[in-house]
């Protein structure tokens, strides 16, 4: 197995927008023999057959076919998101203050705001361009790999509370500057997009980019043992699952990944895991199969589903925003999060299931809840499994400064999560 810290390195450099995390996704599948399939087209699956598919640029799901004896297909689902808290740059964005050249921003998901300052940042996504077709504009992807922005603090001469606490305005205190202000040129933002793509500015429609965070991913530690990057939520799930999906062996039934977009912002988009995505895809893949509506029915109600998202650590400088008996910390293991609420997929039968899992292959696990008087976030766990009503169960690496604009975890938490995803798909 390739050593997992690496592949994660490479997928936190170049996943910089959720469509970025896709085309990598499916660029390391295709590399892996995995086919290209089409929502748009007739599927015919071949045995021991390996396949991806993309949905509207930001969402894919792969998947793996081996025939089993009888009537029911195993199947086993593990999913994550492809997107993350950050920037997104508005329409008509150009601002011009002070002799600054800005760009107009809104914040995307649940973003620690004052981590975003000045940090260097550049703009990733994608850009809908005139066609002859009006139906189908010319979609182009772009990843600027240079610093063009920076969001700066305001002297602590001119803020004398700063270190008191800092309350910043989305929309005054987060206009990133993109360089000198120069009379005359309208629309600069614009030019710029339009000479980086060699298209025409005028041919440039819409576009959904986004503001990134530029830091390098790096070891931390004084033997190495915590990496610090940026996007360590959710791309160390979504690496886990590729890695264990293209390297397991496979034992028979159905393996399937699901990359969703949108869990920031609730999931409850076209390409969000609560759409009927992942329903219609299992469907698909056994009437492809040959599969009658009794058998698939049947199958369907006996998957079982992983959400595999990053959990909370314990913060030594805050101990006692942790549940007084549930302290995961980084370094000790891939969390299983609970939560009576449901906010995490909770079921003690697949909950057991994880465990035994982890014993027989030895990978060390903790378990995390929310103090009671503290309320936690969610993840897109309990909203597919609304949709599709199987045994799942939430897991992920412990992170430290979870939706910062740079998060930290343990270096080995990579390796058991990874270990972890590959025994799953491995399970009878």
């Amino acid at each position: 197995m390739e050593h997992a810290q690496g592949s994660l390195f490479h997928l936190l450099e170049k996943g910089t927008s959720a469509d970025r995390v896709t085309l990598e996704a499916a660029a390391r599948l295709a590399a892996a023999g995995f086919e290209e399939l089409s929502f748009q087209h007739i599927w015919r699956l071949e045995e021991e057959g390996k396949y991806y598919v993309k949905h509207h640029d930001t969402t894919l799901f792969a998947f793996t076919v081996k025939k089993k004896p009888g009537c029911k297909d195993r199947i086993h689902i593990g999913a994550a998101h492809t997107d993350f808290p950050c920037l997104r740059i508005k329409p008509n964005p150009d601002v011009s203050a002070g002799g600054y050249s800005q760009v107009n921003v809104e914040v995307y998901g649940g973003a620690i705001l004052n981590t975003w300052l000045d940090r260097p940042l550049s703009i990733s996504g994608r850009v809908a361009l005139a066609s002859g077709d009006v139906m189908h504009p010319l979609m182009r992807y772009i990843c600027v790999e240079r610093t063009l922005g920076v969001i700066p603090n305001l002297a602590i001469h001119m803020n004398r509370d700063v270190n008191k606490g800092l309350e910043l305005n989305k929309q005054t205190d987060l206009l990133p500057i993109f360089g000198l202000d120069k009379k005359g040129q309208e629309k600069r933002f614009l030019h710029f997009l339009a000479k980086e793509l060699a298209a025409k500015p005028e041919d440039i429609l819409d576009y959904e980019l986004w503001a990134y965070c530029r830091q390098k991913p790096q070891y931390a530690g004084l033997e190495g043992e915590l990496i610090v990057s940026p996007r360590l939520d959710n791309l160390t799930s979504v690496q886990a699952l590729l890695t264990g999906l293209i390297e397991s062996r496979h034992v028979g039934g159905i393996n399937v990944v699901a990359l969703f977009d949108h869990e920031e912002v609730g999931s409850r988009t076209k390409q969000g895991a609560g759409s009927l995505l992942l329903t219609s895809l299992l469907q698909r893949i056994m009437e492809a199969m040959g599969r009658t509506s009794a058998q698939i029915s049947s199958s369907l109600y006996d998957a079982f589903l992983l959400s595999v998202d990053v959990a909370h650590g314990m913060h030594p400088n805050h101990m006692g925003k942790m549940d007084i008996t549930n302290q995961p910390v980084l370094g000790k293991g891939l969390c299983i999060k609970e939560a009576s609420a449901q906010s995490y997929a909770t079921d003690c039968e697949a909950i057991a299931v994880v465990e035994q899992i982890c014993r027989k292959e030895d990978i060390p696990y903790q378990k995390f809840a929310n103090r009671s008087d503290v309320v936690g976030g969610g993840t897109l766990g309990a909203v597919a499994s609304g949709l599709l009503p199987v045994r799942t169960v939430d897991i992920g690496v412990p992170l430290l400064a979870m939706h910062s604009a740079v998060e930290t975890m343990g270096t080995e938490d990579m390796q058991a999560l990874t270990d972890f995803i590959c025994a799953y798909f491995q399970a009878g």
